[in-house]
């Protein structure tokens, strides 16, 4: 019985504790805006990123401050909280990702284009 208990909890741990790594390129970015309820818009700043996975140049309505190479997030809950407006940092893109991510329903506008990223150093 109790090896039954720490082979069940040694599953759990390994289910519950690890997060997947991807693989891939790896990319630079900045944080652009940090808009309500997590509307975050970043752009690319180099690395060889296909720009057809990005708006080459888009405006945010609300300010009419003019982005390149801009992308909303898809992922905003796997996002670092530590990275600000400016920041800049090291990404991957990823597949999709099943998320139990909760969002307001708030809405700040964004890129028509969005990616799920994986940031690997902040």
């Amino acid at each position: 019985m109790p090896a039954l208990i720490l082979l069940l909890s040694w599953w759990l741990l390994n289910i519950i504790g690890c997060q997947k790594t991807e693989s891939g390129p790896i990319y630079q970015g900045r944080v652009e805006i940090i808009g309500i309820c997590d509307n975050y818009t970043l752009s690319v700043l180099n690395g060889g990123l296909d720009t057809t996975q990005v708006a080459a140049s888009w405006t945010d309505p609300t300010t009419n401050i003019t982005y390149t190479n801009a992308f909303g997030l898809n992922n905003s809950c796997e996002f670092p909280d530590a990275l600000r407006v400016g920041d800049t940092f090291s990404y991957r893109i990823v597949s999709n990702r099943n998320s139990n991510c909760v969002q307001c329903l708030a809405y700040y506008p964004i890129p028509p284009k969005t990616l799920t990223i994986q940031v690997v150093q902040p």
